[in-house]
């Protein structure tokens, strides 16, 4: 018998669990370690905080999930891992050992890298569905006295595609108030240019997200640095191609929205031979860490490096899709070790979005995530904001039934319009 724990359970976590589950033989033992009770369905964390979901609504509770499953369940906060002795110390004063640990955490939300940032400064996040819901609470209060609103993601950070969104979705839900005459909004990012994406672009991502941008009215700031927030006020450089200040705006706003930079987990930092200098999980083509081969990761806490040198830095995001191949791969692998064999299945890293505008929406496939591709595509239309309604209900299905499935595979076959080759 094989004891396999799985840190984390969240988009890259509960997927890993279940599909593990699947794949395991029926002595193995498998855990799941997570500091929430519940899995939140982060994707739709832009709907909570303009109050168009609750939280509650995008919440699966995990115990009874994992129990239907024969899936261990520990609610609690993992303090200290020890690599050489195969063991996890957790908040709740337990030390539990493991043969196999496939690390899906997510990221630590580094706002402190940037001065008045965050929950605690100045400004809200959509990156956890607390956040959202507390972001929620400020918007109601917002829309009662309009003005000017700051939007993006700062130097470092490694996912846009929320920070378009969101900017979107409050757009349309100004719009439908009938007080969008009354909100100026600058949309301020670490990417050279808008549609970047931390991808290089993918299709014509530039030419459709800015002309919805001018469209809706958002003026932009790319190449930014985010020097300080204050209460009401964010200084921001843009910097030149020489990697110089170009200019330095000091923008007004009553409500703001922020993207941070990400890093490993406390637990992780500092790991010689495991982590990067951020605290991200090295891993080789099968998921593997090479100072520690029974060590798997998949999902954003891993450590990939960026498309290309750019004046502000800009991480690489890591999609639905990706990390799903990133999980069924990790999964074979961990399978062929049970049996004796050597890892073979590496995950294909390719990036699927749907990106809801809350009218629209634009919609993209990169295969792989990282150019050249062999397919980069993109559409936009009505029908994202509908598929993504659609995807939400079908994935949160999924997991309350605690069913192990490619979804993002099926999802992005079905835009595409194009049947799996046999």
């Amino acid at each position: 018998m094989a004891h396999i724990v799985i840190l984390g359970a969240g988009l890259g976590g509960v997927p890993m669990a279940l599909d593990m589950r699947a794949k395991a033989r029926r002595e193995d033992k498998i855990t799941v370690v997570c500091d929430s009770p519940t899995f939140n369905f982060t994707p739709s964390n832009p709907w909570v905080a303009v109050d168009w979901r609750t939280a509650d609504q995008i919440k699966v509770e995990l115990a009874p999930v994992f129990r239907k499953r024969n899936i261990g369940f520990i609610h609690a906060r993992a303090d200290a891992l020890d690599p050489k002795n195969n063991t996890i110390g957790l908040s709740d004063g337990q030390t539990i050992s493991y043969d196999y640990l496939v690390i899906a955490t997510g990221p630590e939300l580094a706002f402190d890298e940037v001065d008045g940032l965050g929950p605690d400064g100045h400004t809200v996040s959509i990156c956890t569905t607390d956040h959202a819901e507390n972001a929620r609470n400020k918007w109601l209060d917002f829309v009662d006295d309009p003005g000017p609103i700051v939007v993006g993601a700062v130097q470092g950070a490694s996912c846009y595609g929320p920070a378009y969104e969101f900017a979107m979705i409050m757009d349309t839900d100004l719009r439908k108030r009938k007080i969008r005459d009354r909100v100026p909004m600058t949309f301020v990012t670490a990417e050279p240019y808008i549609g970047h994406l931390g991808l290089g672009g993918v299709g014509d991502t530039k030419g459709m997200l800015e002309s919805e941008m001018r469209n809706r009215h958002i003026n932009w700031i790319t190449n930014a640095r985010v020097k300080k927030v204050k209460a009401g006020l964010m200084v921001v450089e843009e910097m030149g191609e020489d990697g110089a200040i170009r200019a330095t705006h000091e923008l007004p706003f009553k409500h703001s929205m922020m993207l941070p930079a990400f890093r490993g987990i406390k637990p992780l930092m500092g790991q010689e031979g495991l982590v990067n200098p951020r605290g991200f999980v090295t891993v080789d083509e099968h998921q593997r860490n090479k100072a520690y081969p029974n060590i798997f990761s998949v999902g954003v806490c891993i450590a990939i490096a960026p498309v290309g040198a750019t004046p502000v830095p800009v991480g690489v995001p890591k999609t639905g899709f990706m990390i799903e191949s990133m999980v069924r791969a990790t999964s074979q692998n961990i399978r062929a070790l049970l049996d004796g064999r050597e890892p073979k299945n590496q995950a294909s890293w390719n990036a699927v979005c749907l990106a809801d505008f809350g009218d629209g929406g634009v919609a993209f496939i990169a295969s792989p995530q990282i150019p050249p591709r062999n397919v980069n595509w993109a559409s936009q239309g009505k029908w994202v904001h509908l598929g993504k309604i659609a995807f939400e209900k079908f994935f949160l299905g999924k997991i309350k039934r605690g069913v192990a499935e490619p979804l993002f595979e099926k999802m992005a076959l079905d835009m595409m319009g194009i049947k799996k080759s046999k």
